[in-house]
């Protein structure tokens, strides 16, 4: 079990396109964040890299079904399809100005912006 005091800081992994509703692989280099208009940057995750990238392409569909200011919607729909495709316990947070402190399932959180969003999804840790 991990434990996070989690604040908003800036760190670069892993940089995604969104074009078209599909997300191409851009960038795998450490680099300055730029947050650019339709790309997702990965700013902190222990998840591998498939569930990373499976994560922001669940973002993107979320983001083409509901308005950008339905952050409730966004990340009801991304646990929902986490849950359905990894198991249950998936927790996910969407906005552009929140702080939190949690425990989880070690491989199993990211932390990423897409757009003007900021997507925090993981695994809560077992009892």
């Amino acid at each position: 079990m991990m434990s996070y005091i989690f604040f908003v800081y800036i760190h670069t992994t892993i940089t995604i396109e969104r074009t078209r509703n599909h997300l191409s692989f851009v960038d795998f280099q450490r680099k300055q964040h730029k947050m650019l208009e339709g790309k997702g940057v990965v700013e902190e995750t222990d998840m591998p890299l498939k569930m990373q990238i499976q994560a922001m392409s669940y973002a993107s569909q979320a983001l083409d079904l509901y308005d950008v200011c339905d952050c409730r919607s966004i990340a009801g729909y991304i646990k929902k399809e986490f849950d359905k495709n990894y198991g249950s316990r998936w927790q996910c947070v969407v906005g552009s100005n929140f702080g939190c402190f949690f425990s989880h399932t070690p491989g199993t959180f990211i932390y990423f912006s897409l757009e003007t969003l900021k997507f925090l999804i993981y695994k809560g840790a077992s009892s």
